[in-house]
């Protein structure tokens, strides 16, 4: 099995959760509990697809990295992005499910207190993952050694 459309999927995954996130929040600002419900438990679903494929990809290479082959103030930024996309990216996932879990079981307000904080960090993971397939799939200099 070939992985080479796995990152561009993965890529694909992240910015339909985003999406979907920005939605579940103008939805439950509206008053639109149960399309707030749908959109969110959506996000959520389509960010477990997304960890599936990468997971799938990553042991598919072996786990290995894709290098960013730029030098200078743009592998200074790809380095801060990733430093701080990477650890954030592993909060998303229990923060996702205690959202869900309050938020199915009307505990509102610890709901509304987790998701003041979980909300702008997925959104961020997402927005981040999105610009890391970029950079390393499309505007990497020659000499990368793509995975």
């Amino acid at each position: 099995m070939d992985s080479s459309a796995l990152p561009a999927l993965n890529a694909s995954l992240n910015a339909i959760a985003t999406v979907l996130l920005i939605w579940g929040r103008l939805a439950i600002r509206r008053g639109a509990v149960a399309l707030h419900k749908r959109l969110m438990i959506g996000a959520f679903g389509v960010s477990t697809a997304f960890l599936a494929s990468y997971v799938t990809h990553k042991a598919m290479r072996d786990f290995e990295n894709t290098s960013y082959n730029a030098v200078g103030v743009a592998k200074t930024l790809y380095l801060l992005m990733l430093a701080t996309h990477v650890p954030l990216a592993a909060t998303v996932p229990v923060m996702a499910l205690f959202l869900i879990r309050f938020g199915l079981t009307n505990q509102l307000e610890r709901h509304r207190r987790l998701a003041r904080w979980a909300w702008p960090i997925w959104i961020y993971v997402g927005v981040t993952g999105v610009l890391i397939y970029f950079v390393l799939y499309h505007w990497n200099p020659p000499g990368a050694g793509l995975a």
